[in-house]
């Protein structure tokens, strides 16, 4: 078996993966918050981490991957939401988690092994938080408990932040009751109102936990104290995943949390931040009501997970047109297997770019390989032609005009040396959006062949 590099956000560098145990290779990705409709930027990690999951699958047997994406169900978000439309906390979770589901449904997303609710895992993580405490790592104040950040030494090198970078981005909170302006918390007494558990530590008020503490404790109980790989977007590596590792590392006394760090690129709309104040803001909802999920699919996955994505008209268009290029080529040929080189270049750090540049490539030499190889990264050719077909047929009983009959007069018209004629009956046709594409039989008479412009 190949290597399978992939990029550890910690040591900055590419790394040969290794399992720490190939029958069971442990995958954790932080998932979505539930208090309203995801945006394109949230399909980007559900996308890039389906891939990886579909890479570790493919290599160590599909029974093989554990893979956790969490849900966040207690967060101060979701208490204004809820309060905002008069509504339960429990009515605005569960809505809003089964409108995410029904979202990435169509982008061909393959099932989590586990998902687990923050609400569902509130014993594991007010004993976590006790572990810290009776570790001299965190202190109760005030009925909160915090993480004292001067007890790690390594705090920070996930991020690779200065203290006054990290105070900055972590929009630090300098409450009274803190030690050290760093400190973030593990639990808070609830208000009047919101959701409320028995607190930790021998508080005698109840409280809820910190959003850093939900993920160190799910991870845990579903993966162990250790696992291989912890994934999410770039703008979690900090104060989210660096305060998760901090919690876990010193509740457990590792060195690390997960071997390897990744982390996805921002995504940005027609070269701006997406935002809702820049009337660019794009849920995965409204995407879907103009293209359909292989698109999007493909549109993300044509940059490097990595990079920086700019989700734009032009770039959506292009991965439409490789589509249908690609399920009309895939639909005359016989079963294939993966190609190597895709192989090779998603196990080079997940480079869809060149996967994607490689199924040109197959395409245009018309390699049954094209739709096991599109397989790879969540793509199916085959689906996309029966849909297309399905499209087709659809438009043609709508259709207000009689196209065969039509281009049999433009045929007898071109025949007769009319050509203006036949020209006006093309432009009424192409008016349709129907486009003619004339050539010739096996007996080298004319013939002439039509598709839909979109």
């Amino acid at each position: 078996m190949e290597p399978l590099y992939l990029y550890d956000t910690r040591t900055r560098a590419k790394v040969a993966f290794t399992p720490a145990d190939p029958a069971n290779v442990r995958l954790y990705v932080c998932g979505p918050t539930v208090y309203d409709l995801a945006h394109i930027g949230n399909a980007r990690p559900i996308l890039v981490f389906d891939v990886l999951f579909r890479l570790l699958r493919a290599r160590y047997g599909e029974t093989a991957v554990t893979y956790v994406r969490n849900i966040t169900d207690v967060d101060d978000k979701i208490n204004a939401r809820a309060a905002e439309r008069g509504i339960s906390i429990r009515e605005l979770t569960e809505t809003t988690l089964a409108d995410f589901h029904a979202d990435i449904g169509q982008l061909d997303i393959l099932p989590v092994t586990f998902e687990p609710r923050a609400t569902e895992n509130i014993d594991e993580m007010t004993a976590m938080i006790d572990r810290l405490v009776d570790k001299g790592h965190a202190y109760v104040a005030a009925d909160h408990v915090l993480f004292s950040v001067a007890s790690m030494d390594t705090y920070g090198s996930l991020s690779k932040r200065s203290v006054d970078d990290m105070m900055a981005g972590a929009r630090v909170d300098v409450a009274p009751y803190k030690r050290d302006p760093m400190d973030f918390v593990l639990w808070k007494p609830s208000k009047p109102g919101e959701p409320g558990w028995p607190s930790p530590a021998g508080i005698a008020v109840d409280g809820r936990p910190g959003w850093h503490i939900e993920c160190s404790a799910m991870a845990a109980r579903y993966l162990g104290e250790t696992f291989d790989i912890h994934g999410g977007g770039i703008d979690l590596a900090f104060p989210h995943h660096e305060n998760e590792r901090a919690q876990s590392c010193c509740a457990f006394g590792v060195e690390e949390m997960a071997s390897v760090w990744m982390h996805n690129g921002f995504l940005q709309v027609e070269g701006r931040k997406m935002a809702k104040s820049e009337g660019n803001f794009i849920t995965i909802r409204d995407a879907l009501r103009t293209i359909d999920g292989d698109t999007l699919r493909l549109a993300m996955l044509m940059t490097h997970y990595r990079q920086p994505i700019d989700w734009t008209e032009r770039r959506v268009a292009e991965a439409r047109g490789l589509l249908a290029s690609w399920a009309e080529t895939a639909a005359g040929l016989p079963n294939g297997a993966v190609d190597a080189v895709a192989l090779a270049a998603l196990e080079d750090d997940l480079n869809t770019p060149a996967v994607v540049a490689r199924l040109s490539e197959l395409q245009r030499a018309k390699s049954p390989d094209l739709g096991a190889t599109a397989r790879l990264i969540g793509i199916d050719l085959g689906r996309i032609a029966a849909r297309g077909a399905a499209e087709a047929a659809a438009k043609t009983a709508a259709l207000s005009v009689d196209v065969d009959a039509m281009i049999a007069e433009r045929l007898a018209a071109r025949a007769a040396k009319r050509f203006d004629e036949a020209d006006r009956i093309r432009d009424a046709l192409l008016a349709e959006g129907i486009v003619l594409k004339d050539g010739k039989d096996a007996t080298g008479a004319p013939v002439t062949t039509w598709s839909f412009t979109g």
